[in-house]
């Protein structure tokens, strides 16, 4: 039996991190109070990158601005489907134009299909 400064046992303590689990991994706050929560960071906050650290390429960034507005459960999904989560989750306007401009007969599975998809367009 182990005897330290563990205020709970192993089996309760397991038993808290099942309990927890479904919370952690949804992606909705895990705050009761609204206001504890942090914010997002707005279109104009400017990029921080640590030091020693090198700027995401155009597609890259792209990419990375996508996916954080595009929920995994839009995917697999066809263009109109990514313009509904991008208005339902207030992506910026110039986000959701150029989806707009992506291919509608095809089905995109990941961000990056959706991003190559986007670069084709332009190139």
């Amino acid at each position: 039996m182990q005897r330290g400064s563990d205020r709970l046992s192993v089996h309760r303590d397991d038993e808290m991190k099942h309990e927890l689990k479904g919370l952690l991994q949804s992606g909705h706050p895990t705050r009761v109070e609204e206001w504890n929560d942090p914010e997002p960071a707005a279109d104009d906050d400017p990029d921080v990158l640590p030091p020693g650290a090198r700027a995401p390429e155009e597609g890259e960034r792209l990419r990375l601005e996508l996916a954080r507005h595009l929920a995994r459960t839009a995917f697999p999904g066809k263009r109109s489907d990514m313009l509904r989560v991008l208005r339902e989750r207030h992506a910026p306007d110039p986000l959701v134009e150029l989806v707009e401009r992506a291919p509608e007969d095809r089905t995109y599975g990941t961000v990056r299909e959706l991003v190559d998809a986007l670069g084709e367009q332009r190139g």
